[in-house]
């Protein structure tokens, strides 16, 4: 593995209610992604997320897209500093 990155995943649309956190949760799990998903009060859903590049990039492809059920409206990815997460977790 390479050196970790870190995205920051703000996902808007419809996003809450349809299963979009546990399907991340699976898509970071199967990965290899450390990090957090959580509901935001506005309706979108924040993801803080560390992987290797390639992992990462695939990964956020997989948020624009979302899992098939509700609909992603826009997936904005900014990159950070790694804050070393040690798994991948839902927040609730």
């Amino acid at each position: 593995m390479g050196l970790k990155v870190h995205y920051r995943i703000h996902v808007t649309g419809i996003v809450q209610g349809v299963g979009f956190r546990w399907s991340t949760a699976r898509e970071a799990w199967r990965r290899g992604i450390t990090g957090y998903v959580k509901n935001m009060a506005d309706g979108s859903v924040l993801i803080e997320a560390e992987g290797d590049r390639d992992q990462m990039e695939e990964f956020a492809a997989w948020c624009r897209r979302g899992p098939g059920t509700g609909l992603v409206d826009n997936a904005e990815v900014t990159e950070g500093p790694p804050a070393g997460f040690r798994e991948f977790r839902i927040d609730h």
